[in-house]
């Protein structure tokens, strides 16, 4: 195999692995919930502004999948509710991020005045001459938002059991996209253990 298909065939794979990469938040819960017996439960904003919102009710009708796979029942009047779930999501304003990464020589061969281009794949010995972009890096930046999901569980008495909160950072701001993916990272070995913070990777090939 050339160097030059070597090279395309490594991008191609780099390429398909960043599109498989797996969600990444960190989740955070206090809790003493007991065992789920039946309990019924109903799912309020925590934010007044947001109640009755197609939004607000899409993100719900998610982490009431969740809690009736775990046990519980889900009613519509919290009144006669064994226990109310009050939710919260958000993102944060951009932020800037520096990194940096290899320069854009993107050659093989290095010759005593600099790299040459992919047109002369020419054998080198590295630990003579260096690796490609060894010695030159890129500085760049991007755009980065936080985004977050709260959920408090209280018991009809008004009484915490449970309190969580999953955060992730995230090249966008896409809500839609977002939220499911941290409801899914909370519920992720729910209810957990008490004052943990745990880093959840949600796969996404199936999404």
């Amino acid at each position: 195999m050339t160097i030059l298909k070597a090279a395309v065939l490594g991008a191609a794979l780099s390429l398909t692995a960043a599109c498989a990469a797996p969600f990444t938040a960190d989740v955070s819960r206090f809790q003493r919930l007991p065992a789920p017996t039946g309990q019924s439960f109903a799912i309020v904003a925590a934010e007044e502004a947001k109640t009755g919102s197609l939004e607000f009710g899409t993100y719900a009708r998610y982490v009431a999948g969740e809690l009736i796979d775990e046990g519980y029942r889900e009613v519509a009047n919290p009144e006669a509710a064994d226990l109310i779930v009050a939710l919260d999501y958000g993102v944060g304003d951009p932020r800037e991020k520096v990194a940096t990464r290899p320069g854009s020589y993107g050659g093989f061969a290095r010759y005593r005045y600099g790299w040459y281009g992919y047109r002369y794949p020419i054998f080198y010995d590295p630990w003579f001459y260096g690796y490609p972009g060894m010695h030159d890096r890129d500085v760049y930046s991007y755009t980065v938002y936080n985004a977050f999901l709260d959920m408090v569980i209280r018991e009809d008495s008004g009484e915490p059991v449970f309190e969580g909160r999953a955060m992730t950072t995230s090249r966008d701001n896409d809500l839609p996209e977002l939220v499911p993916n941290l409801v899914t990272a909370m519920f992720t070995d729910f209810p957990g253990n008490n004052g943990r913070t745990i880093r959840v990777k949600v796969p996404q090939d199936d999404r």
